[in-house]
């Protein structure tokens, strides 16, 4: 009675993960950077700011007081 069970009968499938990995990875990638960039702008660049604005004012500085008239202004005799 019945329909007998079917044996030996295989049956293959793919998950859609595997049909279209990079479905839309361009596209997300694309938009997560100006997100992201938005997002750490304001953590990054003041330091960054903070640390050229130094840098800056201390070669200037050192070039100063190298030159005649800093080693002049400042008293050091040579």
């Amino acid at each position: 009675l019945g329909c007998p069970t079917p044996q030996r009968v295989t049956s293959y499938s793919m998950s859609p993960n595997r049909q279209r990995p990079l479905a839309g990875a361009g596209h997300a990638a694309i938009f997560n950077v100006f997100r992201r960039f938005r997002h750490q702008v304001l953590y990054v660049a003041p330091p960054f700011i903070a640390a050229y604005a130094i840098m800056n004012w201390a070669i200037e500085r050192n070039e100063y007081l190298n030159s005649k008239p800093g080693r002049l202004a400042e008293g050091g005799d040579e």
